[in-house]
């Protein structure tokens, strides 16, 4: 109880910078003994640690208590309040890896690519990042400026603490940059208390967050030395090497630095502690967590910890239905929530979906059709099963509710993806060859042979793309990869049901970045909203 108390008291006194609140002096002592503020809340030295996992709990956690109670954002359903539900929302249901047979308002549109700047999911999502970077700057200024007054061991501990701190804000500010472009920049050096934040342009916003990586680098955890689901070299390496991958989309066509991100790649791989799991399908088990030899960076999940009806749960739920046993063949007794599917186009990237050849094709066909006529009838569509609540031993997880299956965020294959990808486009410091067997690694573990291996003559970028969505699909990937590659709105690549057709339709190119919430834009006079929106 005291544990839990102290960390309530400390959400309340971090949402007065979320919420650019006034709540005078949070310095001053209190006169109640039982009160806690910023001044008496880290006598506790078991605090720094405490409220440094708040901050990994925000990748996931909709509020104070988990389930339902205390959510730190307003929805009628707080599990949309869940950064995990919202991020994942944007990068697959706007894409062809995922539709959604709800028909909420939100949804329907993130699938159709007809949003606005009222869309109910980009707004919480925008709340969620943004609240998420507060909690950040909160932790970093009053925990950085008592550091230097501690003894070691802690005083070391904490220095750690604080660098994964500004690991995650850089991290939520990523998705922000790449999410909205143009954003509120506020950091630990800006006053507390009510002021409208600047907006930061997205090449500086880019190189804010570049250069906060490269400064907390050497304060961070050597390679997979750290506890497990906490920021170590190799997170940031890989954040690097994502945000150098997608470098021309935020600073400008001719800005690349495809050859940054093959030294990224390449301190991920040569660091050896790495490797490719045997079987693909335990990557997304209740037992993930023992997998640390390719997941580099999770978001963890535990049935009796992080109850929400957010994060891998909603993945999870969402995904199944119609004439599927949940609770045999996925580990929730809860039942179904007859959601989300791939759509017809994406299933057809295998060429084989039975996946009787390639494995990673985990497609389940009795009562579905392939052609998806009407998108709010969930039998319409191959179903996904990617994701379980079962451990790789076939045993379900601890709760048949709240999933205990971690989401693999940053794993090995996407480094061999990266690599290939920056090479084939004219990066230096790799080469094909190597390239190649990376990408034929991957192939021989989907098939389970090197009957699926492919040449130099199929070595495309078409090709690559392609195969990081049979590698990667609903691991929050798609949307930035399909923006990266020209094909996510008004380029020649359709799905079914883009643009509110069977067939697909070319979408306006300013659909790459999400308006700006109209809501903030109201309270915010310094932001100016995203061009054609």
């Amino acid at each position: 109880m005291k544990n839990y108390r102290i960390f309530q008291i400390m959400s309340l006194i971090l949402m007065g910078s979320v919420l650019n609140a006034c709540f005078g002096d949070l310095d001053t002592e209190p006169l109640d003994n039982e009160s806690i503020t910023s001044a008496s809340i880290f006598d506790d030295e078991a605090a720094y640690k405490q409220f440094l996992a708040k901050l990994y709990g925000g990748l996931t956690l909709t509020g104070q208590r988990g389930e339902y109670g205390q959510p730190e954002i307003s929805a009628t359903d707080e599990g949309t309040t869940s950064f995990m539900r919202t991020y994942w929302s944007a990068q697959e249901v706007t894409t062809d890896e995922a539709i959604n047979a709800w028909g909420d308002p939100g949804l329907v549109e993130f699938h159709s690519q007809t949003w606005s700047d009222n869309n109910l999911y980009i707004k919480l999502m925008y709340q969620r990042i943004f609240i998420n970077i507060a909690y950040c700057n909160e932790y970093i200024r009053e925990v950085g400026q008592r550091v230097d007054g501690l003894s070691n061991p802690l005083r070391t501990e904490v220095t750690t603490y604080l660098a994964e701190a500004r690991y995650l804000r850089a991290l939520y500010y990523y998705f922000a940059m790449d999410l909205w472009g143009n954003v509120p920049f506020v950091t630990e050096n800006d006053d507390t208390g009510a002021y409208l934040p600047k907006q930061i342009a997205r090449g500086d916003l880019f190189l804010y967050i570049e250069s906060e990586l490269e400064a907390i680098l050497p304060a961070l955890v050597d390679v997979r030395q750290n506890e497990y689901a906490r920021a170590d070299k190799a997170a940031a390496w890989m954040l690097l090497a994502k945000m150098y991958l997608n470098a021309e989309v935020y600073l400008g066509e001719g800005n690349d630095r495809f050859s940054d991100c093959i030294v990224q790649c390449n301190n991920i791989i040569s660091s050896g502690a790495y490797t490719l799991h045997s079987q693909y399908s335990h990557l997304f088990l209740a037992d993930n967590d023992r997998l640390r030899n390719e997941i580099i960076f999770p978001i963890a999940e535990d049935g009796d910890n992080t109850r929400n009806y957010g994060g891998v749960t909603y993945i999870i739920h969402a995904a199944v239905g119609g004439t599927q046993d949940p609770d045999k063949d996925f580990g929730i007794g809860s039942g179904g929530w007859f959601g989300n599917r791939p759509t017809t186009t994406f299933v057809e990237t295998f060429e084989d979906p039975t996946g009787d050849t390639d494995h990673r094709a985990m497609f389940y066909t009795d009562g579905q059709t392939l052609e998806i006529e009407n998108p709010t009838v969930f039998t319409e569509g191959y179903l996904c099963e990617k994701f379980k609540n079962i451990t790789s031993a076939g045993i379900k997880g601890k709760n048949d509710i709240f999933v205990d299956t971690d989401f693999p965020l940053f794993r090995l294959a996407d480094v061999y993806l990266m690599y290939a990808e920056a090479v084939k486009r004219g990066g230096v410091g790799g080469n094909e060859a190597t390239a190649l067997d990376y990408i034929n690694a991957l192939r021989t573990r989907a098939y389970g042979n090197t009957s699926g291996n492919i040449s130099m003559a199929d070595f495309t970028l078409d090709f690559i793309l392609d195969e990081r969505g049979r590698e990667l699909y609903w691991e929050g990937h798609r949307r930035t990869d399909l923006i990266r590659f020209g094909r996510y709105s008004d380029g020649d690549y359709l799905w079914d049901w883009k643009g509110n057709v069977k067939d697909g339709k070319t979408m306006p190119s300013h659909l790459d970045i999400f308006p700006i919430p109209s809501a903030d834009l109201g309270l915010n006079t310094n932001l100016k909203q995203n061009k054609d929106y």
